[in-house]
């Protein structure tokens, strides 16, 4: 029977798709530095015309991506990745634009949220987009996951709560509640969006996806910024380079890297990876900013890497039927 586990092991193993385990890996770090970027930009902006500045700064960049992709294909006399993809687009319009207005929604109201208590307890309430994720994964589409991938996301949630459980035990009608309650409804809406993502890169290559669907975001954020009357632009060089890291770091490398690698792996894996984010943030934010950072920091970073070692050992983490 030992042989056999072993054996059984090593063939998991095998089908781990290492490339995408380093995109993902990358992507949380670059995500890690949201919170930092957005605060960065909130000390001259509002918090949409924050996300207004980080859409329309990525969608330029993904553009000039695209461009250049086009133009050495066209060098080698090969179909470019838009007329490849050009059936798809029509076919997933809908998908695209959805995304779009979920990312748009969901930043608004995590760049609120920073603004009403600090970047540790922000991020661990929004970084529960897993149970958001795994719920609309069953619901909508019908996903199974496993017991032991399941037992891991709880083990990771409650690390991921450590930080914010006496202030949510404690049910205060705060200025900090009332950010944890806007990042908490931000969870819900990135939760829904690896889903969606997930559905297009079956179809569609991850800079395709991201060019369209931040281009429908900064579309979404024009007439929000307009009708809220707040200040468009950063005035300092620090405003700018907070929203320009926001557009290329947070957006373009992150969300990119994000959409690659859910071609292999599972979107409710993806997404509890993601609750590492906070930790680091918070780190981050003591490193930064100052903030306190005490031992259940320690604490709820260890119990997430153990929730997370269920998950990946489970086979709910990786998606076996690939196009």
């Amino acid at each position: 029977m030992n042989a056999q586990a072993k054996l059984l092991k090593l063939q998991f193993v095998s089908f781990l798709p290492i490339d995408s385990l380093v995109a993902l890996t990358a992507s949380i770090i670059c995500l890690s530095f949201s919170p930092i970027f957005i605060r960065l930009s909130e000390l001259e902006i509002g918090p949409n015309a924050t996300a207004f500045n980080r859409f329309w700064i990525a969608a330029v960049a993904f553009w000039l991506l695209n461009t250049l992709l086009t133009v050495r294909h066209r060098d080698r006399n090969k179909e470019t990745p838009l007329e490849q993809q050009k059936h798809h687009l029509v076919n997933r319009a809908k998908l695209l634009i959805i995304d779009g207005i979920l990312i748009s929604v969901g930043l608004m109201l995590w760049a609120w949220s920073l603004n009403q208590t600090s970047i540790a307890n922000s991020s661990m309430i929004h970084n529960l987009v897993p149970i958001f994720t795994v719920l609309g994964g069953w619901l909508a589409l019908g996903q199974t996951f496993d017991n032991r991938f399941l037992i891991g996301m709880v083990v990771a949630i409650f690390g991921a709560t450590l930080l914010e459980a006496k202030e949510l035990l404690s049910l205060r009608m705060s200025q900090e509640l009332l950010g944890s309650l806007a990042a908490l409804l931000s969870a819900v809406f990135f939760g829904i969006h690896p889903l969606v993502i997930q559905r297009l890169r079956s179809n569609l290559s991850p800079v395709t996806i991201m060019t369209w669907s931040t281009t429908t975001s900064f579309l979404f954020m024009l007439p929000v910024v307009l009708i809220a009357k707040e200040q468009l632009f950063p005035t300092s060089i620090n405003g700018w380079f907070a929203v320009i890291a926001q557009a290329l770091v947070s957006q373009m490398l992150a969300m990119g890297l994000w959409a690659y690698c859910l071609k292999k792996l599972s979107a409710g894996f993806s997404s509890l990876v993601a609750l590492l984010i906070p930790a680091l943030s918070a780190v981050e934010g003591w490193a930064i900013f100052s903030e306190s950072l005490n031992f259940l920091t320690v604490v709820s970073f260890f119990v997430i890497l153990s929730g997370m070692y269920l998950a990946i050992s489970s086979t709910s983490a990786i998606k076996f039927e690939n196009d």
